[in-house]
């Protein structure tokens, strides 16, 4: 009798975790919930200054650039669209805010058509027009265009003076700050630092990295130090130094060779 209620027990976790097992986010990702975003800036300090407000008041904010050259800022990740509108409420009675926009998870298909730019351009950042990209295999098409979503995406703070939460944060967040802006607003929540990143996704070596995917640098596994968003053609889009602009840089710098660590795949 216990024989035999010991394996109806374990028929029974095997079948829950068999059933549950697609549903279930990777340890230490979930899925973005209701956000709220304020401002149309046209001056990238006021959206960073908004950003270190927001961010002194311990709400962890980004902000980013709009599809029509504007600077937005967003933060928050509410279980429901009124509990991010009572936040919102709140804060614009303290005077924190202003208008808002709460963003919501079905409408992430909107979201991204606002930050992602053309695939033609955004390729050829910093790169002559006589070398453009090589096609690629179109495998694994949903995770493909995941990832160059977000590939596209952080081209599009190439050039923005970023400094992750003003000087709230210590010197490091930057770049990490900056990847989990991206991810964020590609509807992915992902860790804060980058150790923490590291030790989440999919392994990846460098002859297999693709768009999207996160590069980590460091002197070992236990120092990772830096990290950046893999945009294709050797590059990835990362914020160097506090207070620098964001960028593109190859990973074939003799500097970044040395360091680099691995990559990372989420999609």
């Amino acid at each position: 009798m216990a024989k035999t209620l010991t394996l109806f027990l374990v028929f029974v976790a095997v079948a829950f975790v068999t059933a549950t097992g697609c549903a279930t986010p990777r340890a230490g990702l979930s899925r973005v919930g209701h956000a709220i975003q304020v401002g149309a800036f046209s001056d990238v300090k006021n959206a960073e200054r908004l950003t270190a407000r927001l961010q002194v008041r311990g709400i962890d904010a980004f902000y980013f650039k709009r599809d029509n050259g504007l600077y937005a800022v967003r933060f928050g990740d509410f279980p429901s669209r009124e509990a991010a509108r009572r936040e919102a409420r709140r804060l614009v009675a303290d005077g924190m805010i202003g208008s808002y926009f709460i963003a919501s998870p079905e409408n992430l298909p909107v979201a991204r058509r606002e930050t992602v730019i053309r695939k033609e351009p955004a390729a050829t950042i910093g790169r002559p027009k006589s070398d453009q990209p090589r096609s690629r295999p179109d495998n694994d098409r949903g995770n493909r265009d995941m990832g160059a979503i977000a590939a596209r995406t952080a081209e599009r703070f190439v050039g923005i003076p970023y400094r992750w939460g003003g000087d709230t944060v210590v010197d490091g967040m930057d770049c990490s700050g900056f990847v989990r802006a991206v991810y964020n607003l590609c509807g992915v929540n992902i860790p804060r630092t980058s150790r923490e990143q590291f030790k989440v996704g999919d392994p990846i070596g460098r002859e297999d990295l693709r768009d999207g995917d996160l590069v980590f640098f460091g002197s070992s596994d236990d120092s990772i130090n830096h990290v950046g968003i893999y945009v294709g053609d050797g590059r990835f889009v990362h914020a160097p130094r506090r207070g620098d602009d964001i960028k593109v840089s190859s990973l074939a710098e003799n500097y970044f060779t040395t360091r680099f660590m691995g990559g990372r795949r989420y999609f």
